[in-house]
């Protein structure tokens, strides 16, 4: 009877959770705001214009998810207080066996309200769309470029672990072992969302496997995240504001693509940013991607910079500091990983290094929704 007792409070303790999400999706009106577009889908003539019956369609889904979602964890909820009375009156040896079903039907719930929780503080505008990350090795050779590979493993992971796909775009290879550069976008639903919190610079503290010494070292590699933008944000990019450069393949898997210079990088001229593409089989491929990467680059500027129009922004922009880092990874004395921003810290550095960053992403975006920091 205590396990059940124990479950019963766990179960207790995610109602006040539900009660939030109930709030925070607005469930008391959403029946009537779902109305409200059933009717408008039958308006005669609604058809007429593909694009308005398109935003419609999908705020109408958007509304219907959500109050799917909520009634689902309010029935889970329901149906596992029922599963714990019914137990109570099991034998010894079935309600063993159903205390271990109910934990498990627990677990499933609280966790599932934790990533709904999580999933209502995206509130910005492009925080649905898909994420490029831009990674670039600081100073110190190979120790910096293996830090970078590490990284894009780290991410590769963690876009894994969430059903996201990660695709890299461009890759320049260090001259003995590790990246000296990369691109690549991770593709799924509230990936930018996610990820923004990760676009600064990442310190990394180790005893070298590079140094014979035994030294240890300290190393930096700058992570850039800007969401991919749809045709429906509108910035000109015209030929002659930028230069395009072609070039073969390299890389892991460049000499698989194909054997021309299909490779495309493209260089900004107002502003120096250079956005490049490698990994599609044409060069009309990797030029679409070079530009929406540009694309998104001077969106991600404009608001940082609070600037009313792209062609506000002049030069190149000023570089990250090295001694600005958003986070610290501490191999040795100690093993740590503390994000500087918001406190968050977690001393299980192999986990993190396979992707576990739910819990760093998770503080940034309850101090961003509370004001207690700034978006990067």
């Amino acid at each position: 009877m205590v396990f059940l007792e124990n479950l019963r409070s766990e179960l207790e303790a995610c109602r006040p959770m539900i009660k939030d999400l109930y709030e925070a999706y607005g469930v008391e009106g959403l029946g009537e705001k779902i109305e409200e577009l059933h009717e408008k889908a039958a308006e005669p003539g609604f058809w007429d214009d593909p694009e308005k019956s398109q935003v419609v369609l999908q705020q109408t889904g958007a509304l219907e998810g959500k109050l799917e979602r909520y009634n689902k964890f309010v029935s889970s909820a329901d149906d596992i207080e029922v599963m714990i009375e019914m137990a109570g009156e099991e034998d010894e040896e079935t309600q063993a066996e159903m205390v271990e079903e109910i934990k498990a039907e627990v677990e499933k719930l609280r966790s599932g309200l934790e990533a709904a929780a999580l999933e209502t503080l995206l509130t910005g505008e492009y925080d649905k769309n898909n994420a490029y990350l831009n990674f670039h090795a600081g100073a110190g050779g190979t120790e910096a470029q293996d830090w970078t590979e590490m990284l894009i493993r780290m991410y590769t992971k963690w876009a894994d672990a969430h059903g996201f796909k990660a695709k890299t775009l461009d890759i320049l290879e260090g001259g003995d072992a590790g990246i000296k550069s990369c691109s690549m976008i991770i593709e799924g639903e509230n990936a930018y969302g996610y990820l923004k919190s990760e676009s600064g610079i990442h310190r990394l503290v180790r005893i070298s496997p590079f140094d014979s010494s035994g030294s240890r070292h300290t190393s930096f590699s700058a992570v850039e995240v800007m969401p991919e933008l749809d045709d429906s944000v509108e910035v000109e990019i015209k030929p002659e504001d930028y230069e395009m450069e072609v070039y073969r393949s390299s890389g892991a898997g460049g000499q698989h693509i194909n054997k021309t210079s299909s490779a495309v990088r493209i260089i900004h001229k107002a502003t120096g940013i250079v956005t490049a593409c490698q990994t599609q089989r044409s060069q009309f491929q990797n030029k679409e991607y070079a530009l929406k990467m540009l694309k998104a680059k001077l969106v991600e500027i404009k608001e940082r910079e609070h600037l009313e129009k792209i062609e506000d922004i002049k030069g190149v922009q000023k570089e990250i500091a090295w001694g600005s880092q958003i986070r610290s990874y501490v191999f040795m004395p100690y093993t740590l990983v503390k994000d500087l921003r918001t406190g968050y810290e977690y001393n299980n550095v192999k986990a993190v290094m396979d992707g576990d960053l739910d819990g760093f992403i998770n503080a940034y975006l309850k101090a961003l929704s509370t004001g207690q920091i700034e978006k990067n």
